[in-house]
């Protein structure tokens, strides 16, 4: 059954055949995964301390994200992230160099690009392995910043505590591709720690959600609209990383397929349009390192040679304002926490994060 936005999050008991496919696919490309055993080379180019028990770290893949990394950090920080692992894919345009600079990011590099690593899935099982498994993760990429139901009053080690309680090992969060209202006056109204502020529209409708055998699907959204492509949306930034955990073929659904069901959800917002999205759609295409060889990347980039830029508003876009507006409009669900509030947020207001 398909189900479009907005969600009340109460979907079908999944019966005993369905459950039992899920189990035979899990044994069956699980598997296919363990038979997996391509070199990476990562190599440490900057680390800091180990990690004790108490840290939060998020990994994350970079290749020239320098004009949103600072946000990026700075969104994550607040959220309560600790220590930050970055593979850094051969970047040319100041970003090796920004990561370095900052003491609570560990950097890493690789001889192998970007495709080889399986789009970057073998780089991140071999930091989990490095770091050290039976821990939580944050699990996004750099253009990607994730909130979920009253996140400015509750960090992410609330959270955690919330997923544990209800036996939930993952949250699911679809990507909601944000994109400016008028491409010529971006550099203009660059925020560059709120970029829902410059690239701040998003799709309100046009979304199909689904559940399948290994997982939850959304599709649709402004590159769907607009160019008739189906990416995937949906992924699972806050993971708690096992040895029985793998990516296998899909970032989308992580192994062990069952856990990716869970009714508490966030969303990722998708800078994928951000300020520098004519450079970075241009790299991703002549690069070849994406899905189907950046096919996806290559129309876009052939509409922006025609026509300078990239119009993605309509009649349904809508201004993000805050993470409760996604709540209200059935993106992600309200979440019932241990603790009404975080102390540490209720003295400290910060007014760089949607309230």
């Amino acid at each position: 059954m398909k189900y479009p936005f907005p969600l009340d999050f109460t979907f079908p008991k999944r019966g005993l055949l369905n459950k039992a496919l899920t189990l035979w696919e899990d044994i069956r490309i699980g598997r296919r995964e363990r038979k997996d055993r391509r070199e990476v080379d990562l190599k440490p180019l900057k680390t800091e301390r180990l990690l004790s028990k108490d840290d939060l770290p998020l990994v994350f893949i970079a290749r020239n994200e320098l004009a949103i990394l600072p946000a990026f950090l700075n969104h994550y920080r607040f959220l309560g992230v600790t220590r930050f692992i970055c593979v850094d894919d051969q970047s040319t345009d100041g970003t090796t160099e920004y990561l370095t600079g900052e003491s609570d990011v560990d950097v890493w590099t690789s001889s192998v690009r970007f495709a080889d690593a399986r789009r970057g899935r073998l780089w991140r099982e071999q930091l989990f392995n490095i770091y050290g498994v039976d821990r939580w993760y944050i699990n996004v990429d750099a253009d990607e910043l994730l909130v979920y139901d009253r996140c400015a009053a509750h960090d992410l080690k609330d959270l955690t505590r919330l997923l544990e309680r209800s036996g939930i090992s993952r949250m699911p969060a679809p990507m909601i591709d944000c994109y400016c209202d008028d491409a010529a006056k971006q550099e203009e109204t660059d925020d560059r720690l709120r970029p829902w502020k410059t690239a701040k529209f998003f799709d309100t409708d046009g979304y199909e959600v689904s559940l399948n055998k290994r997982g939850i699907s959304v599709l649709g959204g402004p590159r769907a609209r607009a160019f008739g492509d189906c990416p995937q949306l949906m992924k699972y930034p806050v993971i708690y990383w096992d040895v029985s955990c793998r990516f296998g073929s899909s970032i989308h659904s992580p192994l062990p397929f069952s856990r990716n069901f869970s009714s508490v959800w966030g969303v990722l917002l998708h800078f994928k349009f951000y300020i520098n999205y004519r450079d970075k759609i241009q790299e991703a295409a002549s690069g070849k390192q994406h899905y189907n060889a950046s096919k996806h990347y290559e129309v876009m980039a052939e509409l922006i040679e025609k026509t300078g830029q990239l119009n993605l508003l309509y009649d349904r876009s809508a201004e993000f304002l805050a993470p409760g507006q996604l709540v209200d409009l059935g993106f992600m669900p309200n979440i019932v926490y241990d603790v009404e509030e975080t102390s540490m947020r209720s003295v400290r207001l910060w007014n760089n994060l949607p309230q």
